[in-house]
Formats: structure tokens, C-alpha cells, sequence
């Protein structure tokens, strides 16, 4: 790093950011061959929108990456240096995606996780991405070692407390097993609403570590003891009223391709066995709500209500997490079940606590439901809003430490003023690595946060595990509701 000016530093992080971005990378690519583009022929060439593109533009232009020399009526972009345009060109062949080259080249990391999904890559593309993550890389250990621009961001100081949306209820008297575990929102939840915790079944040792590290009191089993399929759960009956868990959900979402049963990670038919054996008063299991679609219509009648409503009666669930007071747009879909009819008669689905009201919008008789920036204690910049869902980093792709999960929330951030990728392990790190746009850098607590956890919440593991843990975890104050509805019909 010694051998690197102050400006190179500067330019290493937007231009890793700008090249992980295909648009960014395209139009980056068509500078450095021409030297300049007019943004009419540009957005043809490209096959774009003017709108579109006009986005990406101010976005190199703010990042110092391009400048604009107008014209007469018309405005021409060029690079910002020499340098620049020298190191694109070399670039550039990598940097378009495109050319002759159809056949994909293996990735030379190897993989750390057996559902890990590698991308679709030609070697240019490869290459391509190889030196964004260098240079990326680079600017990260250029800020940490405090030769990287000033800090611009106060340490946040959040106005939201997770634990003022679940007061701690009372003991009830009521002991819980959870299974598939992962970071602990539904073992948070079911605590805070007065649930003797019993144990905890997680596959992944790090998840597994990090409710060991959050409550050492916990009887926890991770790693091969925590495989949930392997369990002799005829040992549990009689010592549980209620059981609780939330299968993997890739094999339905759309981002874990939605192969169902197909998929080895489907645990529902584990978390059956597990119920029909252990005989608790009550379950509780939930999901992303595309497996409550026409699509798994039959799977869930065949594999899950069918074999459980010999025995139970069962409640469907759709819940919103901004309804609980969490700063987040995320769905789940939640079945409950009773063994006794008369808990199922008398139990009564959990209401709202909170709501979410735009600004400008009147009142709804709830407290409100804060928006992203007032919960993560940051200035006013008259726009807030919830966070779109939290993505996982467990799978996909490839690990990251980037919560986005689509272009639309990508916009929001940018609204919201708030870098969402490259998420830092702790808000003094996420200060000093300066995004490239000036906006605000999150940090691990900070999107635990965003998720409903405390936020001393002690998630174990490298960022993209604890990240991972966040985005699969239900939200604690949604399950804390749900736990306090089911107490309530046990009582």
C-alpha cells in the first residue's frame, strides 16, 4: 500500500463499485474504446432507456469516475483521466461481458458451502470480477490502515430498541424445543414471551455458536448433532408443550430456484416426523410465503397439513414484519397447530402492534412503525422508508456481504441515502470505509437491527455467516407475537 498516492486510493473503491454493476461496467467499457459518448447514442448502443442510463451516469459523474463537457445542447462524457481510460482499456474486453467467448470457466475459489450455486461465467467475465474484488479489496485495507478518505459519518446511535418491541413476558410455564434454529429469532421470541427454552437443533456450527454465545445457559446441538434429521425424538415426548421451527426456505423462494422436494435442503418432512413423535400441546413452523402459492398447493397438503391435521388443528398465517414495529418489508407464512381442540378454539391469530405511515399520511390508532433511517439513529434528509427485504448470504451466487436482493431495492437505498453492500462487521469499521457516493455504510448490528434483534445480538462467524444468519432468521418481535398468541391459548 505504500506505493499507492491518496488519489489512486480515491478512485480504487467507486471503481470497484462501478464495475460490479453491469450497466456502470458496460458504459465504462464504451468510454474507454471511444474516448467519449453522447448520451443518445449511448443508450441505443446499450439497448437502454434514456431515463435509465441517465441514473448511471450521474452516478459515475458523482463518483469522479466520469465528467460531463457540454456542448452546444448536447453533453459529452469522458473519463476523468488518462489513468482511468488506461486501465479500462486493459479492462474492457473482460469489463463488456461480451465477444465470441460462450464457453463458462470454473471458479478457482472453491466452495465452502455444499448449496453454494456458482455463477455462469465466461474467463472474461471471470477475470472481469477478479480484479473488481482486488481493487475493492484494496480501497477496504487502504481505509482501515487510515490511508483512505476522511471519514464522513458519525457513529450511528439507534433510536429503535428491539427489546421495546417484545417486553419480557413473565414465565408461563411453557417449555419449547426449537429446530432448525439458525441465529435465533424464533428462540428469541418464544424467550422474550416467557417460554422455558429447552434446546435448540441447528445444522450450521456457526449459527449453532452464536445462540450458545447469546445465552450459555441454552442446551444447544450444532454441527452433526444439530442435524435434525438424525434426531431420536421419541427421547423429547413429554417434555415439551411447545415446538417450534422454521425449515430452510430456499428450496421455495425464488432466489433457491424453487425445486421443492427436489431440493436436499427440504427439512418440512424432518420437522413432521419431529412433531408426530415429540406429541407437543402445540407447533409453530414457518416459511416464505411462496410456499403458501398455488404452486406448492399439494406439496404442502401431502407433506405438511395432511400428515400433521390427523392430530392437529391447524392455523395458516400471513404476517408482515413492519406490522410488529420491524423497519423492514418481509412476509412470512407461519402454521400453527393444537393438539386439543379447545386450545384451537380458543386461540386468536396475533394483531398488529404497529404500523407503517408514509410521511404525510395521517395516524392509524397504532404506534408507528419507524422507517430506516430514524431506527439506525441517522440524520433527517426529509425521505425514510422501510428496508426491503434483507436478502441471505448463506447461498446464491456466490458469498457476499451485500443485503440487496434486486434492483428495486438497490433504488431505495439510493433514496434512503445508505450503501448496502460491502456491510462492515462493526459500525467503527463500516465509518472508516467511506462509500464511494458518500452515502452510509451499514454495519452487522446495523442490519440485525433492521431484522428486530438486540443490538448486542452476538452473531458468530465470518460477515457473510452472520449476515446469512440475519437474512434467514424470522424477525424476534414477529415471533415473540406469535409465542404470545400461542401462551395465551394454552393458558
Amino acid at each position: 500500500m505504500t506505493n499507492t498516492s491518496s488519489d489512486a486510493l480515491e478512485t480504487l473503491a467507486p471503481l470497484a463499485q462501478a464495475l460490479a454493476e453491469p450497466t456502470r461496467r458496460r458504459v465504462l467499457a464504451v468510454l474507454a474504446r471511444d474516448g467519449h459518448a453522447y448520451p443518445g447514442e449511448l443508450a441505443v448502443e446499450l439497448g437502454l432507456a434514456p431515463t435509465a442510463l441517465s441514473h448511471h451516469l450521474t452516478w459515475l459523474r458523482r463518483a469522479g469516475l466520469t465528467v460531463a463537457v457540454l456542448e452546444g445542447r448536447r453533453r459529452r462524457h469522458l473519463l476523468s483521466s488518462d489513468d482511468l481510460q488506461a486501465m479500462l482499456r486493459e479492462l474492457s474486453p473482460a469489463a463488456t461481458g461480451g465477444g465470441s467467448e460462450t464457453r463458462y470457466a470454473p471458479s478457482r475459489i472453491p466452495s465452502s458451502h455444499p448449496h453454494h450455486q456458482p455463477r455462469d461465467l465466461t474467463a472474461q467475465q471471470r477475470e472481469a470480477f477478479r480484479r473488481t474484488a482486488t481493487l475493492s479489496r484494496l480501497a477496504k485495507t487502504a481505509a482501515l490502515a487510515g490511508e483512505g478518505p476522511e471519514p464522513i459519518h458519525d457513529v450511528n446511535v439507534p433510536k429503535l430498541s428491539a427489546h421495546d418491541l417484545m417486553p419480557e413476558r413473565s414465565p408461563n410455564g411453557l417449555r419449547a424445543l426449537s429446530l432448525f434454529s439458525g441465529g435465533g429469532g424464533l428462540d428469541l421470541g418464544f424467550a422474550r414471551a416467557g417460554m422455558a427454552h429447552v434446546a435448540s437443533f441447528e445444522l450450521m456450527q456457526d449459527a449453532a455458536n452464536t445462540l450458545q454465545k447469546a445465552h450459555p445457559d441454552w442446551q444447544v446441538f450444532g454441527g452433526p448433532e444439530g442435524d435434525v434429521g438424525r434426531v431420536n425424538w421419541k427421547a423429547w415426548r413429554d417434555q415439551v408443550e411447545v415446538l417450534h421451527g422454521g425449515p430452510p426456505c430456499q428450496p421455495f423462494s425464488v432466489a433457491g430456484r424453487q425445486r421443492g422436494q427436489l431440493d436436499p435442503r427440504d427439512g418440512w418432512p424432518a420437522y413432521v416426523r419431529a412433531v408426530r413423535a415429540v406429541r407437543p400441546l402445540a407447533f409453530v413452523a414457518e416459511n416464505v410465503p411462496a410456499l403458501a402459492s398455488k404452486k406448492f398447493a399439494d406439496y404442502v397438503e401431502q407433506t405438511i397439513t395432511g400428515p400433521l391435521g390427523r392430530d392437529y388443528t391447524i392455523v395458516r398465517l400471513l404476517l408482515r414484519a413492519e406490522e410488529f414495529g420491524v423497519p423492514q418489508t418481509r412476509r412470512r407464512v407461519v402454521w400453527v397447530g393444537f393438539r386439543r381442540r379447545r386450545d384451537a378454539a380458543r386461540y386468536e391469530p396475533p394483531a398488529p402492534t404497529h404500523a407503517w405511515v408514509p410521511d404525510g399520511e395521517p395516524p392509524v390508532g397504532l404506534p408507528r412503525t419507524l422507517g430506516v433511517r430514524e431506527a439506525l439513529g441517522l440524520p433527517d434528509i426529509g425521505f425514510d422508508a422501510l428496508s426491503p427485504t434483507i436478502r441471505s448470504t448463506l447461498t446464491g451466487p456466490r458469498h457476499t456481504t451485500s443485503i440487496l436482493n434486486s434492483t428495486a431495492a438497490q433504488r431505495v437505498f439510493a433514496q434512503l441515502q445508505i450503501w448496502p453492500n460491502g456491510v462492515a462487521p462493526t459500525r467503527e469499521r463500516a465509518r472508516a470505509f467511506v462509500a464511494a457516493n458518500g452515502h452510509f455504510r451499514l454495519s452487522v448490528p446495523d442490519v440485525a437491527l433492521l431484522q428486530g434483534f438486540p443490538d448486542d445480538w452476538p452473531f458468530q462467524g465470518a460477515t457473510y455467516m452472520q449476515l446469512g444468519q440475519i437474512g434467514n432468521a424470522v424477525p424476534p418481535p414477529m415471533a415473540y407475537a406469535v409465542a404470545s398468541s400461542v401462551a395465551a391459548a394454552l393458558a
